[in-house]
């Protein structure tokens, strides 16, 4: 039905709390609509024409009567609220098994192992935020020349160092030890993620060159299908890292998301070999959500909105955009984890028709219709929305 199928993942925008959100400690959680509240109102009038506000309650956001996509709202069905099972969840195979966590730092012998390995002592093994860890112990970091290792609420084992006192490509293979000889088995965290920085004491900056180190997906994805029968599939931002390296014929890095935004319009523009483009925008989740920076998240989406205007602009005729998220991340809780939350699903190409999609189970919808579009085998979980989409009358409003 259609010939290009792109993907685009809002990292960590949720729209209202999972059946399940009670399990997690994460009951009222709804990071748009909540960020939307704080702020008196969200200006999104692109994503408004396209749905959003027929999913859910939005200050600012209208239910208009005749929008241009087909909308509704997914649950995931695998354990956890993290990015990687997000991520697979979306490509056809969920997890289970919840990835290990860490709130009291990492076991002695997990410590000691990755230590002797590096030839260098650590700093850290906490739980804490990227900046604050940075603060604390990013001096002591450049006059010892120690790597800083740290956890989230999330199951990822983060090394940070100054990129002039550890190069990129120390920091990058002692991620590679940490994710082939030490977190292994019990301890097989979702990610292992390098945190390079530079600057002085009291002004120190992440860098681009982050790279998160994934587990492999248990069971082949949609991607892995779609490249093994022969089609082009295209991963922008931080793709090609949580489905490690897997399934993806060509890979785009991004260092914010207004240069995901220009990539993946670039793409829908002039790339004519891409069949299934995936793209994910992390700023949301990395720097607001986790951050609890409810206005810097607002500012975000409004300007997300703004660049989307670009990109339906550019759809071909024989495209089919779809709009989605991994998870919650709400800014307005005390914490700075993840939430458990349903996340929006906004269907657009210039020949569907407009449909109420409804809860969807599960994320693994998405991957179903990208199978089914390509006449693919069908996958274990999901069930396609391209039915819904192509019957009835066509986009007129496209």
């Amino acid at each position: 039905m259609f010939k290009r199928v792109i993907i685009l993942i809002l990292d960590s925008v949720g729209i209202g709390a999972a059946p399940d959100a009670a399990d997690y400690g994460d009951s009222g959680v709804n990071t748009l609509a909540n960020i939307a509240r704080s702020q008196g109102g969200l200006f999104l009038p692109n994503l408004e024409k396209m749905g959003l506000g027929s999913i859910a309650e939005i200050a600012g956001v209208r239910n208009i009567q005749t929008p241009i996509a087909s909308f509704g709202k997914m649950a995931e069905i695998s354990k956890g609220k993290d990015t990687t099972s997000g991520h697979w969840e979306l490509g056809g195979c969920p997890t289970f098994t919840s990835f290990p966590v860490y709130p009291k730092g990492f076991p002695d012998d997990i410590i000691n192992k990755f230590s002797n390995l590096i030839g260098r002592k650590i700093l850290g093994n906490k739980v804490a935020s990227g900046t604050e860890i940075l603060e604390e112990l990013g001096e002591q970091h450049m006059s010892t020349g120690y790597p800083i290792v740290y956890t989230s609420a999330d199951s990822v084992f983060q090394i940070a160092a100054h990129e002039e006192i550890i190069p990129l490509t120390e920091l990058y293979e002692m991620c590679k030890i940490a994710r082939e000889k030490v977190c292994i088995g019990e301890h097989a965290v979702g990610r292992i993620i390098a945190r390079p920085f530079i600057g002085i004491p009291g002004n120190f900056v992440r860098t681009s060159n982050r790279h998160d180190y994934s587990l492999t997906p248990p069971e082949n994805t949609v991607l892995d299908i779609m490249k093994a029968a022969g089609f082009s599939v295209t991963g922008v931002g931080k793709i090609s890292d949580i489905f490690a390296n897997r399934g993806i014929t060509r890979s785009i890095s991004t260092i914010s998301n207004d240069h995901g935004m220009e990539v993946l319009v670039g793409l829908v523009k002039e790339d004519t070999e891409s069949d299934l483009i995936l793209a994910n925008l992390v700023d949301f989740d990395s720097k607001y959500g986790h951050r609890n920076d409810a206005a810097g998240y607002a500012k975000a989406l409004e300007k997300f909105d703004e660049d989307l205007a670009r990109l339906l602009q550019e759809l071909k005729q024989d495209d089919l955009l779809i709009i989605t998220a991994d998870h919650g991340c709400d800014p307005t809780t005390p914490g700075t984890d993840h939430t458990r939350e349903y996340v929006p699903l906004l269907v657009y190409g210039k020949k569907t028709s407009i449909t109420n999609l409804g809860i969807r189970s599960t994320f693994a919808d998405v991957a179903a219709t990208v199978a089914q579009n390509f006449s693919q085998q069908k996958l274990a979980y999901g069930t396609s929305f391209l039915p819904d989409i192509i019957r009835g009358t066509v986009n007129e409003n496209a």
